[in-house]
């Protein structure tokens, strides 16, 4: 594997690490660190911000909701500039989440994400998350 791709993967792996953390220090310091200020953010953002900001306001919002979230990574691939991922999330409604109060229901779905890096840092990212799964556990859409 080139060391470009293996360093983009290693910065991938620490980002998951410091989200998986569920600390909101650390995951702020670790996208300081390894996302450009103006990273692209492709995703189902349920907030109004951009960039670096964007994703922070996502994994506040997220361990808000989900306290005990958990992002298993099932597949990470890179190749040139790009990592690929696809994850397994699971966690307790224990807070607010767009617009459901708590349910205390456990959701598990799935999630997957391409990375481009740009000197070693993440400069965009593409998502697709399963939500209508995540609100059909929720109780916000019939089963």
């Amino acid at each position: 594997m080139p060391t470009n791709q293996a360093a983009n993967k290693a910065a991938f792996r620490r980002f998951h690490e410091a989200v998986g953390s569920g600390d909101p220090d650390v995951i702020a310091k670790t996208i300081d660190e390894v996302v450009e200020p103006d990273v692209l953010f492709h995703a189902p953002v349920p907030t109004g911000a951009t960039g670096r900001q964007a994703i922070a306001q996502v994994w506040d919002l997220l361990l808000r909701a989900f306290p005990d979230l958990r992002v298993e990574i099932e597949d990470v691939i890179a190749e040139g500039d790009r990592v690929a991922c696809r994850n397994t999330v699971t966690g307790t409604h224990r807070g607010e989440y767009r617009g459901l109060a708590p349910t205390g229901r456990t959701v598990t779905y799935s999630e997957m994400f391409v990375v481009r890096f740009t000197g070693g840092r993440i400069a965009e990212i593409w998502g697709v998350v399963d939500l209508y799964s995540q609100l059909r556990q929720l109780g916000a859409l019939p089963a």
